[in-house]
């Protein structure tokens, strides 16, 4: 078979030929027919990711065929019996197992689901790391209710433009932060009330002006602007974490924690019940992932770039011919 491959660090990716995978001990093959690009795949090409081991398939999203049915990957491997948190056997499609740039990938059969009818492949093979990623800040972490006050940071990225549609899928009131103006008036078109643009010093008090205060935040980048939240926080806020791209949190008030009964909660992904959660909230409202861009998986080198760049809006996908 055809796949995208990373045969050692820091080297580019190759489409070559690969040892196609063999169904067996209760896994089966599913015939590719697009694949997500994540920030993770990224981080694996760049060394910035524990136990990166070679030649290694990349790819945790994909969508495709399994005896003529349509179907999409839960690529959450090894949760564990405890749904409050993963157990150290936990790992990820797509590494250390290969994952889904190639054109058949190896899964558990307990993994496979049915593709959402209203969506394409390409569409489909947006969601599940977003989707389960989102859903389970959102609603399992941050117990989401219709009405409450979300602000989103980072729109633009597939989780995070995940979590804008569920949010107001669920009734909420959403704003943003971007660093791009454009990015945040095409949340603001999807349906966001507003939104700032976090390389602005005066950001929390332009969102305190429009929304007064927030009942639940959705982040991934942590860093220095994070304490900056706990100034549009209202009592009770739950703020759920995916991701750290901007290093450490520095500066938090303890006082406003505790005062404000603020909730800090990380999160990572999510269980079997949170990806099948996830997949009837998309069918029962006919949510359809945002794709920025499609490229063939043999053209699997622009589509890192673009994503390296951070000129997406939404995901990149992978079309396998």
């Amino acid at each position: 078979m055809k796949a995208l491959v990373l045969e050692g660090e820091k080297q580019p990716l190759k489409y070559r030929e690969f040892e196609a995978p063999v169904p067996g001990d209760g896994k089966l093959v599913v015939q590719i027919k697009a694949t997500g690009l994540n920030h993770r795949d990224v981080y694996v090409t760049q060394g910035l990711y524990p136990g990166i081991r070679f030649p290694i398939i990349l790819g945790s999203d994909g969508a495709g065929e399994l005896e003529g049915r349509a179907v999409i990957i839960n690529p959450s491997m090894n949760w564990g019996d405890n749904p409050g948190f993963q157990q150290k056997s936990f790992k990820i499609l797509g590494l250390p197992d290969h994952g889904t740039f190639a054109e058949r990938v190896l899964v558990p059969a307990s993994k496979i689901h049915d593709k959402p009818a209203h969506l394409s492949f390409e569409q489909a093979a947006a969601l599940p790391l977003a989707g389960v990623t989102a859903y389970r800040a959102l609603f399992t972490k941050c117990q989401l209710k219709k009405g409450g006050k979300v602000l989103i940071s980072g729109i633009g990225g597939g989780v995070a433009l995940t979590a804008l549609l569920f949010a107001l899928a669920a009734g909420a009131e959403v704003y943003v932060t971007s660093g791009s103006q454009d990015k945040i008036d095409r949340a603001i078109e999807m349906g966001a009330k507003g939104g700032a643009n976090y390389k602005s010093a005066e950001w929390p008090e332009t969102l305190k002006e429009q929304a007064g205060g927030f009942d639940v935040i959705v982040d991934s980048a942590g860093g220095a602007g994070f304490s900056n939240f706990l100034k549009v926080v209202n009592p009770g806020c739950r703020i759920a974490v995916y991701g750290g791209s901007l290093g450490k949190i520095q500066n938090l008030s303890p006082q406003i924690i505790f005062w404000k009964q603020v909730s800090i909660l990380g999160t990572t992904m999510g269980t079997d019940e949170d990806f099948k959660a996830m997949l009837d909230f998309v069918n029962r409202h006919k949510i359809i992932p945002v794709v920025d861009s499609v490229f063939d998986l043999q053209d699997g080198i622009a589509a890192f770039e673009r994503m390296d760049n951070g000129l997406q809006f939404g995901k990149i996908v992978l079309r396998v011919s």
